[in-house]
């Protein structure tokens, strides 16, 4: 995959803006952006020294396209580790697309999603895993998930993996040295020392594969459904979270049809709701086809709020309506009961309704029963605390490695699949040789994720997620 022709690309955001910077990356870089750029102290680029900044134009011929900063980056001391220049110019899409199309004309290859961030990996200016951290660092789009991926760009999960691999390797030295003298029965590598190490990798893979469960939710979101009955105020409640008037508010029993998603951050950490459709029998084809797509969500989330509308509850003299206050217990323990390992939060809304002494009520028969207006955002507060406290963020606070990433998961599963093979053999003594084919495997696993071990068809996958320009 590695190729020596110069690429080209917009390295910012795509459309018109106050600046634009256009990125040049290759061995011809230099050669083919110097004839197009005239400087105002009458340097050229190939003149111009490395981490440098001149002013100047880019012509086309006599035609001035625009004024310019250029910014040069000798040998491989750029991002991607061959030469590099990087274009500063307005933010005009039509000065963008003149000096893209100048640049290809005189030489240059559109570059490939990711193509600059694969040719810094192939360069050796990063390992894998730091480069898919590279498009999570762009996607990042709260705090949390900010931390993660700028924790995994300074190498703390890979240098983990790699001290790791490089203890393995070396015991697995020794005991590939022990076969070449197995005449002589000879012992190199310490089997107490080799015992402790499998424990200490066997601890701390399990720890990694355990963190998985924490970054993946930080990293996409946790998704809470917003479920009740038609017209308890799951709608009021989005937009009072947040703040904003996202979905369509009515007195009409069953407006919301289809299930409406947003996300906001609370405490630095992504939460993605899902106002669903009213649960009720009904029979509007359109309306069912919501419902049954309000059972999918439930499914796919990984916290449940419940609302009612507690004021229905009651007659016009405030006297509890006993056939329908056991309807709604039974709702809510028949939803505790089909989604049993789920957080679970209980909310009675139009709380500005009733009187504190009714409140009481209601919560002295269903202990955890909450009470909120979403129409007049009291509770909201609480509510997001709740929510906050799902999240076991430990890890997180004390800046522990934190996997993120399916990839790396899979083969942090199939590593420690391979050891505890070897720690099976060591209990069964098995000989030298066999315990060398599980090591190997453990080892080929760990090369996977810092991309020691790779294929063309693996990278085309891993960058062609990434954006033009990166």
């Amino acid at each position: 995959m590695i190729k020596d022709d110069t690429i080209v690309a917009l390295a910012t955001a795509s459309g018109s803006g106050a600046i634009a910077i256009i990125r040049v990356s290759g061995p011809q870089a230099l050669e083919i952006c110097s004839p197009i750029f005239k400087s105002k102290k009458g340097v050229t680029i190939l003149d111009q020294d490395s981490h440098t900044l001149q002013l100047g134009q880019i012509v086309n011929d006599q035609r001035i396209i625009d004024e310019v900063l250029i910014s040069v980056f000798r040998g491989s001391k750029s991002y991607t580790g061959e030469p590099t220049v990087e274009i500063s110019c307005h933010g005009s899409a039509f000065i963008q697309k003149e000096i893209i199309q100048l640049l290809i004309q005189k030489g240059c290859r559109s570059a490939e999603a990711g193509e600059f961030t694969l040719r810094a990996f192939l360069n050796g200016k990063m390992d894998l895993s730091q480069a898919e951290a590279v498009a999570d660092l762009i996607a990042s789009d709260n705090a949390a998930s900010h931390q993660l991926a700028m924790q995994q760009m300074r190498g703390g999960f890979t240098n983990q993996i790699q001290k790791l691999r490089q203890e393995l390797l070396d015991f697995a030295s020794l005991m590939e040295l022990e076969l070449d003298f197995s005449e002589e029965d000879v012992e190199f590598a310490n089997r107490e020392q080799f015992q402790a190490l499998i424990l200490k990798i066997q601890k701390v893979l399990s720890r990694l594969i355990d963190s998985f469960a924490v970054g993946n939710v930080i990293k996409n979101g946790i998704p809470v459904a917003i479920v009740g009955e038609p017209n308890v105020g799951k709608s009021t409640l989005l937009n009072a979270l947040l703040n904003e008037e996202r979905a369509i508010v009515s007195d009409i029993a069953g407006t919301t049809r289809d299930t409406i998603e947003d996300e906001i951050s609370i405490g630095g950490i992504g939460f993605r709701f899902i106002d669903t459709a009213g649960i009720r029998e009904t029979e509007d084809t359109i309306e069912g086809l919501g419902i049954k797509r309000t059972f999918e969500k439930i499914e796919q989330s990984q916290v449940i709020i419940k609302l009612i509308d507690t004021p229905k509850l009651f007659d016009k003299q405030g006297k509890l309506l006993a056939e329908e206050w056991n309807r709604v217990k039974s709702d809510v323990n028949q939803l505790k009961t089909n989604f049993p390992h789920r957080p679970f939060i209980l909310l009675g809304n139009k709380a500005d309704l009733l009187s504190e002494t009714t409140q009481q009520t209601l919560q002295n028969d269903l202990s955890d029963l909450r009470f909120i207006s979403a129409k007049q955002k009291t509770g909201i507060d609480e509510l997001q605390n709740q929510l906050l406290s799902f999240v076991d963020d430990g890890a997180l606070r004390n800046n522990d490695s934190i996997v993120t990433n399916s990839r790396h998961y899979n083969a942090l599963l199939l590593a420690l699949e391979e050891i505890n093979k070897v720690q099976e053999g060591m209990n069964q003594n098995l000989s030298t040789d066999l315990l060398a084919i599980d090591i190997r495997q453990a080892l080929y696993h760990f090369s996977e994720i810092t991309g020691e071990v790779t294929n063309d068809e693996l990278l085309g996958n891993i960058f062609a997620n990434f954006c033009i320009g990166k």
